[in-house]
């Protein structure tokens, strides 16, 4: 049984939370940023992992914002009997601060959200939520706020966010460190590994087995640090079933899906214009952050090809919504397309020279071939140079330049 809040309860919750929050020390200015505003009509909706920035984003919003303005974060321990009646208490209190500027941080935990926040737009407010759950929101969004909101999401710091964060120059040493810290603010403050283990724990507890009654936790975290520890390769269920004693296909997919959706792991499809063909074949996985990897993952070797892959594909996931590895005669390990166009075909190698010159050239003009493109690029951790192959021409470019375009 929950205990009620009372009216009282709830206003000094509020008046608590507004006052700590404002005088909190608003970090670093996100990039994202530049690219967001609040807009009457529509719901400005933030998602990314946990411990991402979304709070620090609603903060750096809110300050360009701060008048007629309230903040509360669904989170707090003391709002854990809220429930449905008591939106009515907030409408109470909304309309006697007189504001007009709603910052909801994960609001997603409590059901019936989407409908107050949509009575809130139709009221003429301008509403910000934070996420950690991609599919919760995008459901939610997809019944009752369909056309009426603005999605972003977030990720951890990107390399221009890090140099800037940890006063570093653009070099060759900065890339070195970015490859193994990652962007979570919050560790690289720290530098404690301890930090990232128990980030991995929260979101599997908290996010995934209490949010969709996962019994077997055990399995669900051996597969987790599976999943982080195997970067840049293929995956698929059918083979995982086996390895983890699961009974069904379904349960890892659903795992898999659950992952993805609280942002620990992407998945990156084989590139086809069959979708069948693209769910038959397996996918690559990849981390949020190497600082997951480094501090979570069952190797101790440096694996420094694989970190490189990773830190090309978050580059290219900030960027474009639709990204594939491309396999046909020969493997490329990135298309990304907009618009139905390949905006950039990009293969990965951390050390070009005579013994793997051929097959990653191969597997790039391959690409530019069947793409009917001329021009292909090889990200190498820090090698620059142009090379011209069957008519195409081959740009290999150090990683610090890449990630800094």
């Amino acid at each position: 049984m929950s205990i009620m809040l009372s009216d009282s309860q709830l206003l000094e919750i509020i008046a608590y939370q507004n006052d700590y929050f404002l005088n909190k020390n608003p970090g670093l200015q996100r990039e994202k940023l530049q690219g967001i505003q609040l807009y009457e009509n529509f719901v400005l909706l933030i998602t990314g992992v946990r411990r991402a920035g979304k709070s620090t984003l609603l903060l750096q919003l809110m300050k360009e914002n701060q008048e007629n303005s309230l903040f509360l974060n669904f989170e707090d321990p003391r709002l854990a009997g809220f429930e449905l009646s008591d939106f009515q208490k907030l409408d109470k209190i909304i309309k006697n601060k007189k504001v007009k500027n709603l910052f909801f941080d994960e609001i997603q935990i409590f059901e019936g959200w989407e409908m107050y926040v949509r009575q809130k737009l139709d009221e003429g407010f301008k509403v910000a939520v934070t996420g950690s759950n991609a599919s919760l929101m995008s459901r939610e969004m997809g019944t009752k706020l369909t056309g009426r909101n603005l999605p972003y999401e977030l990720f951890p710091f990107s390399y221009s966010e890090f140099l800037e964060f940890k006063n570093l120059e653009n070099n060759s040493e900065s890339a070195h460190k970015y490859l193994y810290d990652g962007g979570f603010p919050e560790f690289l403050n720290l530098e404690n590994g301890l930090v990232l283990q128990r980030l991995l724990v929260d979101v599997l507890n908290r996010d995934i087995a209490v949010r969709y009654g996962v019994r077997d936790v055990n399995s669900l975290h051996q597969l987790a640090v599976y999943l982080i520890s195997n970067i840049g390769k293929p995956v698929s269920a059918t083979k995982l079933k086996d390895l983890f004693g699961l009974k069904s296909v379904s349960a890892i997919t659903d795992y898999f899906s659950h992952l993805e959706n609280t942002y620990l792991v992407q998945f990156l499809p084989k590139f086809s214009y069959s979708l069948k063909t693209q769910i038959r074949n397996p996918k690559k996985v990849y981390a949020i952050d190497l600082g997951l990897f480094t501090h979570n993952s069952i190797f101790f070797t440096d694996e420094l090809g694989r970190r490189l892959e990773n830190t090309v594909y978050l580059h290219l996931r900030r960027k474009y919504q639709e990204i594939y590895y491309f396999s046909e005669k020969k493997e490329c390990d990135f298309v990304a397309i907009q618009q139905g166009k390949p905006m950039e075909i990009l293969q990965v190698c951390y050390d070009i020279h005579t013994d793997n010159m051929k097959r990653e050239f191969d597997g790039l003009v391959d690409a530019l071939k069947y793409f009917e493109e001329d021009k292909g690029k090889i990200i190498t951790f820090n090698q620059k140079d142009i090379f011209e192959v069957e008519g195409k021409t081959i740009e290999l470019i150090p990683l610090n330049e890449f990630l800094m375009s």
